[in-house]
């Protein structure tokens, strides 16, 4: 396994060791002894998948209270994948990282507490698969706005389709309730 650190401290890229031959592909997806060494938590308390189709964005989401860390990959298609940190008081405040996630080449990103998450699909459709170390808390859930100029995220596309939540997301300046570093 090969692990990549990015411009955000903590949030991780993480290549899976790939095994192929003539009959396809196997891949140890998580091992917690393994994660733990790294940092992740070995407890999820969730794990969802979410098919979506060229062009679609979701995001940018984050929890707080019940924050959630996402241990999150792609098993067909392609996202450009999103981290940026949302706590307050953090030297990176309101930095990004994107990274390319797809079923053909697998690699994870670890999004941990304290991070706004959110994904583009590129590819005709995708299939997004993630661990959450909490489970989803509807009076938790957050949104920041995914084209807010102070954050500056270059996506794929100009015309995303959006959900209404994520079309009416506020700004990263506007937003009411964010973590603290």
């Amino acid at each position: 396994m090969k692990v990549i650190e990015t411009a955000l401290p903590g949030v991780l890229v993480i290549e899976p060791r790939v095994f192929s031959d003539d009959r396809g592909f196997f891949l140890e997806t998580f091992s917690a002894s393994r994660y733990a060494a790294l940092g992740i938590p070995t407890q999820f308390a969730q794990d969802n998948l979410s098919r979506s189709v060229r062009g679609t964005l979701r995001g940018l989401h984050f929890q707080e209270p019940d924050a959630q860390g996402k241990l999150v990959q792609v098993t067909r298609g392609t996202v450009l994948d999103v981290a940026v940190d949302v706590r307050r008081g953090s030297p990176t405040f309101g930095k990004w990282v994107g990274v390319e996630l797809s079923g053909e080449t697998p690699r994870q990103m670890w999004i941990p507490h304290g991070f706004a998450h959110g994904f583009c699909v590129t590819s005709e459709s995708a299939d997004f698969w993630y661990k959450c170390t909490t489970p989803y808390a509807p009076h938790s859930e957050r949104s920041i706005s995914w084209n807010d100029p102070q954050i500056g995220i270059v996506w794929p596309v100009d015309k995303p389709l959006l959900s209404n939540k994520d079309a009416e997301a506020p700004s990263l300046a506007d937003a009411k309730v964010l973590p603290v570093y």
